[in-house]
């Protein structure tokens, strides 16, 4: 199981790459994405906003419902946590006072959800993280990919990937 996990997130990131190597084209026009599944779509959507009102609005309790126990998050500027490691981060950015600001938004055009038979669905985005800092607003664009898992009727993220800092 674990090698499979392996293999789809080797073939995530390099959809990833593919997917920014066939955008950079300064000139070139991208067509809208188009979902296999509408239903899915909404409801990833959903799952997402859910995830990131409760970001936005510090509330570490809803963020903990939100991954399952074995959690692997990506992320290239600070390697990989496990699902203790990840609730922790996001408690220190909400306790960090310089960080009040803090918040996510998703930019919505770069949505892209693909069903996953037999697992859940495969999320993938750009998100935009402001905040101000001695006085002067930050902003980093980053992309991400998240891979939800349904079981027993609810959707958890059982693997993050985040690129971009």
């Amino acid at each position: 199981m674990k090698k499979l996990i392996q293999n789809i997130l080797a073939i995530t990131i390099t959809a990833i790459c593919v997917s920014t190597l066939s955008t950079t084209s300064v000139d070139a026009q991208t067509a809208a994405f188009k979902p296999k599944d509408v239903q899915l779509y909404n409801t990833i959507a959903h799952m997402d906003s859910v995830m990131f009102n409760a970001f936005n609005s510090r509330n570490l309790e809803v963020m903990k419902t939100l991954f399952t126990p074995d959690v692997e998050f990506y992320n290239d500027g600070k390697g990989v946590t496990g699902y203790d490691a990840t609730m922790a981060g996001f408690k220190g950015i909400f306790e960090n006072k310089q960080a009040a600001d803090l918040r996510r938004d998703l930019v919505k055009e770069s949505l892209e959800v693909y069903p996953m038979p037999g697992y859940g669905a495969i999320e993938m985005g750009t998100h935009i993280f402001t905040h101000t800092e001695n006085g002067h607003k930050i902003t980093g664009t980053m992309k991400f990919v998240h891979l939800w898992q349904l079981k027993d009727g609810q959707w958890k993220v059982a693997r993050v990937v985040s690129v971009g800092h």
